[in-house]
């Protein structure tokens, strides 16, 4: 399956030497276009697939609410990064109703050939992952708030009793509680669930950063 990239150079799923670029054709010979993130998308009827990186945004903003052939091709995907930390091996595929079956294995096809895992899931804001742990990483941080127990002994409980290959508060503080801000804050709005609410560590590095709410 050919493909190309456009890259508007700030993707969170791909780093300059990642394999995917090694491999790509020019845009007029792919089967598959492949937006990164800064890029505005084209729709393509004449493509297999066109795929669109995602943040925490829903596929709906950029294929529609209501179906549309000119946008059954359009898949949406977003490389799993814990915020600085290198991105994941994990690619999650976001579909709407009327996605073709045709694209969204072209999409499949790309990712797992070039040595990556893939999942799919509906078109919710979040995802799979951020809509799981996010809620875990601010108990913890609320947790450490009310002095439970210190940062050290909480990451080292769940490092020995969970078998977690690090602890919630490492993990955050690694990925940047900018980062932990930005997602939580629009998983907040979005669905407004108390368990997304940004904790104070976020907010005061949020602020902290300059941005203002």
């Amino acid at each position: 399956m050919r493909y190309a990239i456009i890259n508007g150079g700030v993707s969170r799923s791909f780093a300059e030497n990642d394999l995917l670029f090694s491999s790509a054709a020019a845009a007029e010979d792919a089967d598959v276009l492949i937006y990164a993130d800064g890029t505005k998308l084209a729709p393509d009827p004449a493509k297999v697939a066109v795929l669109v990186e995602l943040g925490t945004e829903s596929l709906a903003i950029y294929a529609g609410e209501e179906p549309n052939t000119s946008f059954a091709n359009v898949v949406g995907y977003a490389r799993y990064r814990n915020g600085d930390d290198a991105p994941s091996k994990l690619v999650e595929l976001v579909r709407r109703p009327w996605t073709n079956d045709s694209a969204l294995q072209a999409a499949r096809d790309v990712f797992e050939g070039a040595g990556l895992d893939v999942v799919v899931c509906a078109d919710q804001p979040g995802r799979i992952i951020d809509r799981l742990v996010r809620p875990k990483y601010n108990a913890a941080l609320r947790l450490l708030d009310e002095g439970l127990a210190t940062e050290a002994d909480m990451d080292l409980t769940c490092r020995l009793g969970l078998g977690y290959p690090d602890g919630p508060i490492e993990r955050i503080k690694r990925g940047g509680l900018l980062h932990h801000y930005k997602i939580t804050q629009a998983l907040f709005e979005t669905y407004g669930t108390p368990a997304y609410a940004p904790p104070r560590q976020a907010i005061d590095a949020a602020r902290r950063a300059g941005v203002k709410k």
